[in-house]
């Protein structure tokens, strides 16, 4: 047995010592893990991140497969993985304290709020707010790009106009990056701190959460190798970008327009057990282990949906698809080959956080296949 799953065992001994699991459970243990190892044989999976939460605590945390397939390393349970678009969710709890902080509000217009004017050119009159924004009500889309806010600055690109759809903003949803890295801009022109530095000081180090948004601030040595699966190959290929440090462009940073390279829509670099208690946070309404970083009312805000049509709060969403029976909260990432997703029942006190570092992309029932029946196997052994 190897040293990783040798010190597993010893941590789940450890759980069923104290009472916070049965000694029953140690078989559901060894047959989910046992489902799980014969997914991954069937199928082409590189690694898998897991963590169970059940009454607001960590009962089960661990993980299969490869950190690295060249080097042929095993995945820990300390590897760290860009998240991808779970991001959004810090980005928008971020967001909440400055409004709690009385500095703005979900209803300000985002052209006072970014310094340049945010219209769409169909509907000049009709302000796009910090809400539609965190909702994806904006009416902007990516087709433009998102990794520079060149693209919508009618002072910078002359086809800025190109950045919007034809509906009219909070009157309907389209799923849209741009939002989310408008949004970590906003962070930065209102706190006067970087935006990876406040989401560090504000969020994670209240939490005692080891991730952040910089690269060079993080121990690359932890790093779980991404991949993307081709379909036509059927062979994994890493994807060196989702760690790309960005040095230069850092070194020259403009403060309250250079934002999106740290990407607040999806660039997040966290372990499956830390986002476990990130997770954990909003479960119990913003607090965790008597730290409180957002107000109940700011959490609701959050998970509550804005419509019955896509069930999409601020950065978290409502779902009834993964776990049957179950309306659960939380999000998804999907990004060069990593897929994610983090989901809780906030009334029944449990949640799931499942990481792929490389997996086949096949969808089930909106979800990325591999990850949603690894969420029922763990939800099966370790919740029902």
């Amino acid at each position: 047995m190897e040293r990783h799953q040798l010190l597993h065992r010893i941590k789940f001994l450890v759980l069923v010592f104290w009472g916070i699991l049965p000694f029953s459970t140690f078989s559901q243990v060894s047959k989910a893990e046992m489902a799980i190892q014969s997914m991954m044989q069937s199928n082409p999976i590189v690694g898998l991140s897991v963590a169970v939460v059940k009454n607001n605590r960590v009962v089960y945390q661990h993980s299969f497969g490869l950190k690295d397939q060249e080097q042929h390393t095993a995945l820990t349970d300390d590897c760290l993985f860009r998240i991808a678009s779970i991001s959004k969710s810090f980005s928008a709890t971020a967001i909440m304290q400055l409004v709690e902080a009385n500095k703005i509000s979900l209803e300000d217009d985002v052209s006072k709020l970014l310094g340049f004017r945010i219209r769409n050119p169909r509907f000049p009159d009709v302000i796009i707010t910090l809400r539609m924004l965190l909702s994806h009500r904006s009416s902007l889309h990516d087709s433009q790009g998102y990794f520079n806010l060149d693209v919508l600055n009618p002072e910078k690109n002359p086809n800025w106009a190109a950045c919007y759809n034809q509906t009219e903003p909070g009157k309907g949803y389209l799923y849209c990056n741009l939002n989310f890295n408008l949004a970590g801009t906003i962070i930065e022109r209102v706190s006067g701190e970087r935006f990876d530095q406040y989401i560090k000081r504000h969020i994670l180090q209240p939490l005692r959460i080891d991730g952040g948004y910089c690269v060079d601030s993080l121990d690359k040595s932890r790093f779980a190798t991404i991949y993307e699966y081709s379909l036509e190959s059927m062979k994994f290929k890493p994807s060196p970008a989702a760690y790309a440090p960005r040095s230069q462009e850092i070194a020259h940073y403009i403060m309250g327009y250079s934002t999106p390279i740290f990407s607040p829509t999806g660039g997040m670099k966290i372990s499956t057990g830390d986002l476990a208690r990130y997770m954990i946070m909003h479960s119990q309404q913003g607090k965790l282990a008597g730290t409180r970083i957002i107000s109940k009312r700011s959490s609701k805000e959050m998970q509550t949906a804005l419509s019955e049509e896509e069930h999409y709060g601020l950065a978290l969403l409502q779902t009834d698809r993964l776990i049957e029976g179950k309306t659960l909260v939380g999000h998804t990432g999907s990004a060069y080959g990593l897929e994610s997703m983090m989901f809780f029942h906030p009334k029944e006190k449990f949640g799931l956080v499942v990481i792929s570092n490389g997996c086949h992309p096949e969808m089930l029932d909106g979800f990325n296949a591999v990850l949603k029946r690894t969420a029922n196997v763990l939800y099966d052994a370790f919740v029902k």
